[in-house]
């Protein structure tokens, strides 16, 4: 009995698990048929659980200079996360001290800081004020060991020259789901080619999200944004960033711009603005950028085009004479004045050009040219559409050429509306014999990794609106405005510049002009060297703070002369001299042809340039001559600065009184990274003298002018100082009358 309770037991047993078997069994083929169980899907279960994947940062393209110097790029940076979760092993464990200790570091307030690290409830939090952080206040962060503390990796937008051609390059932002956009300028314009596309990295992991061996990693690359070379010159850029600043900061206009430009290919070089900003920080009062989009009445540089008008239809005659102070249109009530209302009695067509007289220029149109030869000049030089220049936003000003006086004041820049860039493409036909060349700051696009060219700009002719000699007797003429007539404040030492001042008037809220002394668009348009142009410059500046007896054209004066000398010194223009009697166009090379002293003895070398007067600076242990600055071939005046870099390390000299062209040289000798503020000679240096060098270093020297006696004070220019009437300062005043 006992026996058959033990069968009957197993046998119950045996049809359990057969049961059992079959329904395992039976549910096995059903999820392995169906691929779910309890409607969960089991391979979407596996991927999310066992399937890692990482995001492949993709980097926005870089924006580089005509030489290669980086101006704009993708630089990594570190946004700070708290762990608040106590259940993690590494959480923030005293919230008072944390806050104390990144306070100091982010410049952040304490209590808010303690506030957000005290949040119960969360796992993690970020750091308002530790977003993008840079590397060095990481390595602070980490230096303090503050439990809980976290880095995410992230990349920002980096402009290291600060506020470097500002408008131009634009400014970036986040856009959708936090991607980098470009918000203004280049950054905005060009945001198809530089915007970037992150790429991913999906594979089999375990717990710890190791890569199973096993296992294929399946990679998507990421899509790189393209590379922008520009023509901007980094260097030329940073000196009319310069001097531009420097006039804002000392006589507060409302307004500056400023342009240089290369007139034979049409290259822009350099473009700058007043109020401007600093993309790293994105401190913006002024979004426009005057040079383009910003038409107003050019002034007296408008007369180039018109006597580069006149002179190419043969009705220029340099020597005829003409009564100055007036002129009486018939039908109008009021005359054409010139700027200083009395005129220079009769004078000839050239002294008009000269002293900027608005009669000689009216009576160029009327009587000689006629309007409706003038008004197809003015659509030659394409001063009545846009440039079409490669920077957003750009804008056309308007002809104004309805009536007479309308057609009259044009000639001499009053009532029609220009831009910048707009004189800038005109002038470029003066400089570079008649063929005007289209405006352009984009040389090429690049794919960083094929190195594939995307787009590539060539210079393009715009027109020929003049021919080869007519331009150069316009040059001819100029000249002599910058040496004996109103542009003399715009004379540099060793060039011949070419060149127009011009006085523009603005127009009030009430529509009339406004009136008083500096209440104006002070500007200057300008080339060098004469025969051969090699900078063209055009500066603005409205409005700036003068008290009389100074110029409102003085900051113009300043930065044009600034921004020319040194960047034809930096292109390596040589300087000639010019015999006093400017008017018989004879020149003479000065000055003594350096020879190549590389692999001579430094000491000989020495002594025989000390021999011809140069002051010499050896710098370098050894007594070999390895470079020299300037360089073979350069005209040398007496007294000039000659420096030689020998063999073996280098030490800083005592730069003391040395001016603006020797610092460049040294820089460029021991390669340094230079700053230079201030104008005149050293006085202060950051690198000690005695102190090693080496290439990369960087070397801040602040100049200032030679202190000078009032017994040394030139007399003429007290005889050059005339009262607030007498000057192209205060231009036609309300006695012309007023046109809409």
């Amino acid at each position: 009995m006992k026996l058959k309770r033990k069968n009957v037991g197993a046998g119950i047993l045996m049809v359990v698990f057969t049961v059992l078997f079959f329904v395992l069994t039976s549910k096995f083929f059903l999820v392995a048929s169906s691929q779910s169980a309890e409607g969960v899907d089991l391979i979407e279960y596996g991927k999310r659980k066992w399937l890692k994947s990482d995001v492949l940062d993709a980097k926005r393209g870089t924006m580089f200079d005509r030489n290669g110097e980086v101006i704009a790029q993708d630089i990594p940076s570190y946004s700070v996360i708290a762990i608040l979760d106590k259940k993690y092993p590494n959480h923030i464990k005293d919230p008072e001290e944390a806050a104390e200790k990144l306070s100091r570091v982010l410049d952040s307030d304490k209590e808010d800081l303690e506030e957000l690290l005290s949040k119960e409830g969360r796992f993690q939090v970020e750091v308002p004020s530790g977003r993008k952080v840079s590397y060095r206040k990481k390595e602070q962060i980490e230096k303090m060991k503050i439990p809980g503390v976290d880095f995410l990796r992230e990349s920002r937008r980096y402009y290291p020259n600060q506020g470097f051609a500002a408008h131009v390059l634009g400014y970036t932002g986040n856009g959708e789901e936090g991607v980098q956009t470009g918000l203004m300028g280049l950054e905005k314009s060009l945001d198809k080619y530089l915007q970037e596309k992150d790429g991913k990295i999906s594979f089999v992991g375990d717990a710890f999200s190791r890569a199973i061996p096993a296992n294929k990693e399946s990679i998507t690359p990421p899509k790189h944004g393209q590379d922008i070379y520009l023509t901007l010159d980094e260097k030329i850029q940073l000196y009319l960033d310069e001097a531009v600043q420097e006039a804002a900061k000392k006589y507060k206009p409302e307004k500056i711009t400023g342009i240089v430009a290369d007139p034979k290919t049409g290259r822009i070089l350099a473009m700058s603005n007043s109020p401007s900003f600093n993309p790293n920080k994105k401190d913006i009062k002024n979004y426009t950028n005057f040079a383009v989009s910003y038409p107003f009445e050019p002034g007296s540089t408008m007369k180039i085009f018109t006597l580069a008008a006149a002179i190419e239809e043969g009705k220029y005659n340099g020597n005829e004479v003409f009564q100055s102070g007036s002129y009486k249109l018939p039908n109008i009530g009021r005359p054409i004045y010139d700027h200083n209302k009395r005129g220079w009695g009769p004078i000839t067509y050239n002294e008009g050009v000269q002293n900027s007289s608005n009669v000689a220029f009216s009576k160029l149109v009327r009587e000689k040219l006629g309007y409706e030869k003038y008004r197809s000049y003015l659509s030659k030089f394409g001063l009545d559409q846009k440039t079409n220049i490669d920077l957003p936003n750009e804008k056309s000003g308007s002809i104004l050429y309805n009536y007479e006086i309308e057609k009259v004041t044009t000639a001499f820049g009053q009532g029609t509306t220009i831009t910048p860039i707009q004189q800038i493409q005109a002038a470029t036909a003066i400089a570079n014999g008649g063929n005007m060349m289209r405006p352009y700051v984009i040389d090429k696009i690049m794919d960083p990794e094929t190195k594939k060219t995307v787009l590539s700009n060539e210079p393009k002719v715009a027109g020929k609106p003049i021919s080869e000699e007519t331009a150069k007797q316009v040059r001819d003429i100029l000249e002599t405005v910058v040496t004996d007539g109103t542009g003399k404040p715009y004379m540099i030492d060793g060039y011949s510049v070419a060149g127009k001042t011009g006085t523009a008037q603005i127009v009030g809220k009430d529509g009339k002009y406004i009136s008083g002394w500096g209440e104006n668009v002070f500007s200057f348009l300008g080339m060098a060297p004469k025969d051969d142009p090699k900078l063209l410059v055009y500066v603005a500046v409205e409005r700036p703070k003068v008290e009389f007896p100074e110029m409102g054209s003085t900051p113009v004066a300043n930065i044009f002369t600034s921004v020319m000398k040194s960047g034809l010194q930096y292109l390596n223009i040589q300087p000639e001299a010019k015999v006093k009697n400017q008017s018989s166009k004879v020149k003479k090379s000065y000055g003594k042809e350096l020879p190549d002293y590389t692999g001579q003895s430094a000491e000989k070398a020495k002594s025989d340039l000390e021999k011809l007067g140069m002051q010499v600076s050896v710098i370098g242990s050894g007594n070999d001559i390895t470079n020299q600055e300037p360089y073979e071939g350069a005209y040398v005046m007496k007294g000039e600065r000659v420096i030689l870099r020998t063999s073996g390390d280098a030490k800083m000299p005592d730069v003391k009184d040395w001016s603006y062209m020797d610092i460049l040289r040294i820089s460029k000798l021991l390669g340094l990274k230079e700053t230079i503020t201030g104008s005149g000679f050293a006085v202060k240096q950051s690198i000690k003298p005695g102190n090693p060098v080496k290439e990369g270093d960087f070397f801040v020297v602040q100049l200032e002018p030679p202190k000078v006696t009032e017994s040394e004070t030139d007399s003429e220019e007290e005889e050059n100082v005339e009262d607030p009437g007498s000057s192209e300062e205060q231009s036609q005043d309300e006695d012309l009358p007023v046109t809409d």
